[in-house]
């Protein structure tokens, strides 16, 4: 079923809040101005929309958000599991439900108070759970309780296995630091920063400093999808759903996976990266610019080897080598990243991903973005999408 949506469903509106440590408001709230800005982009109205997805630790029911927006009959409604894993998932779902003529005009939406409310940076130490407390259990007495801490375990390994210093991590967040500097809704905008403030920088769980780890944010962020045939009567450029995939993999556990025979590897996303691929017909050789998800500066260089830009161990060379920056061999995270701009799970990547194909990203690299690389977040089930010009 998946090979066959390839360009059988186009982006045509996005939309953002403002990005914020206090929003004020509700999460309902947040959601609704985000799907109502996405519509606006679109030239739609709530009456056009008969599905909608999310994915799962938001908190805004799909009831609610229809009745805040006025919408009419729904035909779709479903939030995919696995937290930032699912951001991309949103965008198959929602393609599928296209192609198929299920739903003809499906909204993907994240809201959260993610800084003044719920802090998903406490992971099991606070009150955040879920169905894998049993398993979380065997790690609790050693210190295992955040995301940071999951994260630093493969990091290590990785390290030790491919000779990666501190110094690609570092490239990684000040690559993004740079590109947020310019955009002004990013948290960091015209405030860079050197080496030696990373440096600095408090150690969360070793090898991970402050400026490893990604931000705690308030803000919402909507995607519209439809037909291509309609998009291509709609406000702004559409935006083709070239390929997209997701995957839960043999021996998946949540954040953690730590007793497969090799923890320095991401098979998930391997396995999701050569189906999206598939289903288009493309390589890494035809992606102009990548949004990578980036909770922790790690993660990046282990997608990008996932997605055939460089071999394994390679990616820390890689992003030494300034392939990351504007001039570079893929310009990534252009808005900031999460690490930078803000930390809606993923879906403000997905937001930057279309700027980018469209080319109205604050960033915009100078070659022209034929194909765009979105990515969701690893350590769960995760997947990508490749957008492409319609």
């Amino acid at each position: 079923m998946a090979a066959s949506i390839a360009d059988k469903a186009a982006i045509v509106g996005i939309g953002s809040t403002e990005f914020s440590k206090d929003s004020g408001r509700s999460e309902l709230a947040l959601a609704a101005e985000a799907v109502k800005k996405a519509l606006d982009d679109a030239g739609l109205t709530p009456s056009d929309v008969d599905g909608l997805v999310t994915f799962t630790i938001d908190q805004n029911e799909e009831v609610d958000v229809a009745r805040a927006l006025g919408c009419n009959n729904v035909s779709l409604y479903c939030r995919v599991p696995y937290g930032g894993g699912a951001a991309t998932g949103t965008l198959l779902q929602a393609a599928m439900a296209v192609a198929t003529g299920v739903a003809r005009t499906v909204v993907c939406y994240r809201a959260l108070n993610g800084r003044s409310g719920q802090r998903y940076s406490a992971g099991v130490s606070g009150n955040l759970i879920t169905g894998s407390a049993i398993h979380y259990g065997y790690y609790m007495p050693f210190g295992l309780l955040t995301p940071a801490s999951w994260v630093a375990m493969f990091t290590r390994r990785y390290m030790h296995l491919t000779g990666c210093t501190q110094d690609a991590l570092f490239e990684v967040a000040q690559s993004t630091r740079d590109y947020a500097v310019k955009n002004p809704a990013a948290f960091f905008y015209q405030r860079p920063f050197t080496r030696a403030e990373y440096d600095a920088g408090k150690k969360i769980c070793d090898p991970l400093r402050l400026f490893d780890c990604c931000q705690e944010s308030d803000g919402g962020c909507a995607i519209v999808v439809t037909t291509p045939e309609r998009a291509r009567h709609l406000r702004q450029p559409a935006v083709a759903i070239r390929g997209v995939a997701q995957c839960l993999a043999k021996d998946q556990e949540e954040m953690t996976s730590f007793y497969r025979p090799e923890i320095a590897r991401i098979p998930e996303m391997d396995l999701a990266a050569a189906e999206a691929y598939a289903q288009c017909g493309l390589a890494a050789k035809d992606i102009d610019a990548a949004v990578i998800y980036d909770a922790f500066t790690p993660i990046v260089l282990w997608q990008l080897e996932s997605w055939g830009f460089c071999r394994f161990g390679e990616a820390a060379d890689f992003v030494r080598a300034g392939n990351l920056r504007p001039g570079g061999r893929l310009p990534c995270n252009t808005h900031g990243g999460q690490l930078s701009e803000a930390y809606i799970h993923g879906v403000n990547g997905i937001v930057e991903a279309v700027r980018l194909v469209r080319g109205t990203s604050v960033n915009q690299p100078k070659k022209t973005v034929n194909h765009a690389l979105v990515t969701s977040g690893v350590g769960v089930p995760t997947g990508g999408a490749i957008l492409g010009r319609l």
